[in-house]
């Protein structure tokens, strides 16, 4: 690999202050099981979390990522030694399915993130806002990529539903069969700016970054005939673009755990609405003079946007939570309204008492 210039990586200014010139400075190009791929001035090497950073790490986001920036020190026996995480200016964090609250990295130092999903039976506004939610909480800017436009019949109706829940988000229709289908996503790919495709598998990601490429360098799988996709990209990986913008293709994520959220962002109509709700805590169930249902009874919010958005912030206020903490937490709501467990205590006294006389 020829000589690479971290600034057209995307290096910032506070990023190399933070790396104070004693150092080695690369970026994580790809992670496996065990070690890293990281690009340097002199070129690719191999990299390893040196003992010192590894026993320092309390969380697994504190662990070298896919788009970090880190400081290099040369081995001798082998591969590099990772020894400190630059400070990251932005971090796209799930939480994994299937574990209790344990956080997953996807990519680290994301300028844009590109929200992929298909104009088929992979269709689905609330996962939608499920994905912006991440993407805000990240502090990334998220762009929803429409893809297989050739495949939809309604595009005007899909678009204009999509664009409320996108709710200003930017909503790009593609079609990647056509030779020019991603010319449109080629703004947000300046030199030193850092793009990542996240969706669900089958959408098309590889195929669009095959196009900006301008070659079939990355396996494409499509769809199965029950709409859903196949698995082609195993790891995050990221590319350099002949313009000079590097992109991270991601593997496929169908089911998506929230490990933080910023429903204010994804949510701006709600949160606008709830600004003239009369309770400055009003949850928008069955509060008295509440905006949010007001809006849903006149027809200017949709009840099914409402709903996901009380799903999401269910979710998000459980998320790193063990099962104790999770029913103590539910325990909690349900007695909200008489000011707590134990008003609800003394409330039931008294009325055994009233019942007894």
């Amino acid at each position: 690999m020829q000589r690479l210039d971290m600034n057209r990586l995307g290096l910032r200014a506070a990023q190399a202050e933070a790396a104070g010139g004693e150092a080695a400075i690369g970026r994580v190009a790809s992670q496996y099981r065990d070690g890293y791929k990281v690009w340097t001035e002199q070129g690719e090497v191999m990299g390893v979390v040196a003992g010192r950073l590894r026993h320092a790490a309390l969380r697994p986001a504190e662990f070298p990522a896919v788009g970090d920036f880190v400081l290099l020190e040369s081995n001798p026996a082998g591969s590099a030694l990772i020894r400190q995480v630059l400070p990251r200016h932005s971090a796209l964090i799930r939480r994994a399915a299937g574990t209790a609250g344990q956080e997953q990295m996807i990519a680290a130092n994301l300028d844009t993130v590109f929200i992929c999903m298909a104009l088929n039976g992979d269709y689905n506004p609330r996962r939608l806002e499920r994905y912006l939610s991440l993407v805000w909480d990240s502090g990334a800017l998220p762009v929803v990529v429409l893809t297989k436009t050739d495949l939809c019949d309604d595009l005007a109706a899909k678009l204009a539903g999509i664009s409320f829940s996108a709710c200003g988000a930017p909503v790009l229709p593609v079609c990647s069969l056509e030779q020019d289908g991603a010319a449109v996503l080629t703004e947000y790919l300046e030199p030193g700016r850092t793009v990542a495709f996240i969706g669900s598998s089958g959408v098309g990601k590889s195929t669009l970054i095959n196009r900006l490429l301008g070659s079939d360098e990355l396996a494409s799988g499509g769809l199965r005939r029950d709409g859903k996709g196949r698995h082609t990209t195993t790891r995050r990986e990221m590319i350099v673009l002949p313009g000079g913008g590097i992109v991270i293709d991601t593997p496929g994520m169908r089911e998506l755990a929230l490990e933080g959220a910023d429903l204010a962002a994804a949510f701006a109509d709600i949160t606008e609405l709830a600004a003239d709700c009369r309770f400055s805590d009003c949850t928008h169930d069955q509060e008295p003079n509440c905006a949010v249902l007001q809006a849903v009874a006149e027809g200017r919010l949709p009840a099914a946007r409402l709903d996901s958005w009380r799903k999401l912030r269910q979710e998000s206020r459980y998320a790193g939570l063990n099962s104790r903490q999770i029913e103590e937490e539910k325990m909690a709501v349900m007695f909200a309204a008489v000011g707590g467990r134990k008003n609800a205590r003394q409330l039931m006294k008294n009325a055994n008492r009233k019942r007894s006389l």
